[in-house]
C-alpha cells in the first residue's frame, strides 16, 4: 500500500550523503557531506514536536531540541542555531561526535516504530549554515562581577563552563598544556571525523565572548593551583583536564619498536598533523599491517587513520563480540566499509620480536563468552590450546586511559580515589579543597564529549553560587 505524504516523512529518515568507502579510505577528508537546507527542512519535518520534548532529557547541556528543529521547518536557520547556541557553544562539534543515539535521539518518540529524527545532523547542519552566512552572533555580555576564574583544560568540558562563567560576568581564564585549544577535540579525533578548522571556529567564538586563552601552560609544572589561587589572584579554579594517560595490556614484548598507545598515535596524527605529511614531517610510524587493539571510539579512530596513513591492512582486535563494542554503530560500519577487518572474541598475549627489537608480529587466542561482569557485558574466557599468529608491524593499544598525575600530585590537600581520579560532588564538582572545583573524564574517568560539557555546565553553576556566598555576601 502507498505511504501517504505525511507517513513517509515521518518515517524515512534523510540520511547524510557521503564519500565512497574505498575513496575516503585514503583522505582524511570529512566523510559525510553535511545536509543541504531543503534536506534539512525535509528531516525536521519528521519531527512531530512532542509537547513534552522528551528528547531533551536526553541531552546533558539542555538544549531546546523541539524548539530550534521549528526553527528548522520554518526556514529560519540562523535562528535555529542562535537557538542551540542558548545551551551549547559547541554545536558543530556535538554535531558531529556526540552519540545521539544513546542520549537525545534514543527518547525521540518516532524511534519506537522507525528511525528516531536526525538531531545531530540538523545540529550540525544550523551551525555550519552560520558559518557559511557569517552572521555569528555574540551575545551581549553583563556587567562585571570582579571575580576571577581559572579553567585548567581546554577540552569540551572547560570550554562550556568558561562560557558561562563568562556570561555571568567572571573574568575567565583558559589554561590548556597543549599549542592548540580544544583538549580531546584537536588531539583525539580525527579530522574525518572533526575537521580541525570546525574546532578553531568554535573557540574563536568562544574567545569572542572575552574569555583569555593561555596555551603551552602545564597547570603542575609551570603553575601551582596554589599559585593561582594565592599568588594570582583567582577566586575559584575549575579542573577539567581530562584522562590523558594510556593504559596497556602488561603483555611480552609492550616495549618493541612497532608498539604506541592510542593516545600517542592519535596526537601525532591529529594535533602534530601527520595527516598533512610531506608539509609536516612529524615522525609517526606508518607499518603496513596494523593492529588496533580495543573496540571503543578512539580504536576506531586510530584504526582508521592507520589506513589513511598508507597500512596496506588494517585489523581491530577485540576480545568481546560486536554486541558489547562500546564504539558507535556508526563508526563499525565506516569501518567496515572502508576495508579495516573486525577480529572479534580474539585477545593479544605477547607482541613478537624480529630478534633486533622490532615488532614483526601479534600472539592472540580466541575467546568465549561466559557471564555477565560489572559492566553488564559478558565475560570474555580464552579458549585453550587456541593461540595463532598473525604478522603486523605497528600495534596500537587503544584500551582507555586513567587519571595523569601530573596535576594531582602537586595538591597534598586535594583528595584522589585509588585510580588517581579527583573525587569531587556530585552535582557541583566541589573537591576538598576551598575554591577548587573539577569535572569531566578527571573525575569520572573517560566518558563523551558531551557528558564533559554537561559537567562544565553544573560546574559552572555552582563556582556562581560559590563566588556569591563566599564573597559578594561579605562585601556587601
Amino acid at each position: 500500500m502507498e505511504l501517504k505524504t505525511e507517513e513517509k516523512s515521518t518515517h524515512h529518515r534523510v540520511e547524510m550523503r557521503e564519500q565512497a568507502p574505498l575513496v575516503r579510505a585514503r583522505n582524511f577528508k570529512e566523510v559525510p557531506f553535511g545536509y543541504t537546507p531543503d534536506e534539512a527542512v525535509e528531516e525536521a519535518s519528521r519531527c512531530k514536536t512532542c509537547k513534552k520534548g522528551v528528547c531533551r532529557t536526553g541531552c546533558p547541556v539542555e538544549v531546546d531540541i523541539p524548539g530550534f528543529i521549528e526553527l528548522i521547518k520554518e526556514r529560519k536557520f540562523l535562528d535555529a542555531c542562535y537557538r542551540v547556541k542558548e545551551k551549547n557553544a559547541l554545536p558543530a562539534v556535538c554535531g558531529r561526535v556526540c552519540p545521539q543515539e544513546r542520549q537525545c535521539e534514543s527518547r525521540c518518540l518516532l524511534g519506537k516504530t522507525g528511525k528516531p529524527v536526525a538531531i545531530g545532523n540538523l545540529e550540525r547542519f544550523v551551525a555550519d549554515y552560520e558559518a557559511e552566512k557569517g552572521n555569528m552572533r555574540i551575545p551581549e555580555r553583563p556587567d562585571p562581577t570582579g571575580r576571577k576564574v581559572a579553567v585548567i583544560g581546554s577540552g569540551p568540558g572547560g570550554l562550556t563552563c568558561a562560557v558561562d562563567l563568562a556570561m555571568a560576568g567572571h573574568q575567565v581564564t583558559l589554561y590548556e598544556a597543549f599549542h592548540e585549544a580544544g583538549g580531546v577535540l584537536v588531539y583525539g579525533i580525527p579530522e574525518f571525523r572533526l575537521p580541525k578548522a570546525i574546532v578553531k571556529r568554535e573557540v574563536e567564538y568562544i574567545k569572542k565572548l572575552g574569555i583569555e586563552l593561555k596555551l603551552n601552560v602545564v597547570i603542575g609544572k609551570l603553575h601551582t593551583i596554589d599559585e593561582l589561587l594565592n599568588g594570582k589572584g583567582y577566586d575559584a579554579c575549575f579542573i577539567c583536564t581530562g584522562a590523558g594517560l594510556p593504559m596497556f595490556l602488561g603483555i611480552p614484548g609492550e616495549n618493541l619498536n612497532g608498539v604506541c598507545s592510542a593516545n600517542e598515535y592519535l596526537t601525532r596524527a591529529n594535533l602534530m598533523k601527520a595527516y598533512l605529511f610531506p608539509e609536516y614531517e612529524t615522525p609517526i610510524k606508518v607499518g603496513t599491517k596494523v593492529a588496533v587493539l580495543g573496540g571503543g571510539n578512539v580504536a576506531m579512530d586510530a584504526a582508521r587513520v592507520a589506513l589513511r596513513l598508507g597500512a596496506e591492512k588494517v585489523y581491530l582486535i577485540y576480545r568481546r563480540s560486536e554486541d558489547e563494542m562500546p564504539a558507535r554503530k556508526a563508526e563499525v560500519h565506516h569501518a567496515r566499509e572502508e576495508g579495516i577487518e573486525l577480529l572479534l572474541l580474539t585477545n593479544p598475549t605477547r607482541y613478537i620480536d624480529d630478534g633486533n627489537g622490532n615488532l614483526c608480529g601479534l600472539e592472540c587466542i580466541s575467546m568465549n563468552l561466559g557471564e555477565p561482569d560489572e559492566s553488564g557485558r559478558r565475560r570474555p574466557v580464552p579458549i585453550k590450546g587456541s593461540e595463532f599468529q598473525i604478522p603486523v608491524d605497528v600495534a596500537i593499544p587503544a584500551l582507555g586511559a586513567k587519571a595523569n598525575p601530573l596535576l594531582t600530585r602537586t595538591m597534598s590537600d586535594l583528595t584522589v580515589n585509588k585510580g588517581g581520579y579527583i573525587t569531587a560532588e556530585d552535582g557541583t564538582g566541589m573537591t576538598s579543597k576551598k575554591g577548587v572545583f573539577a569535572g569531566g573524564d578527571i573525575v569520572t574517568g573517560a566518558a563523551t564529549v558531551i557528558s564533559a560539557m554537561g559537567a562544565g555546565r553544573r560546574t559552572a553553576n555552582a563556582i556562581n553560587e560559590y563566588l556569591k556566598w563566599n564573597h559578594w555576601e561579605f562585601n556587601a
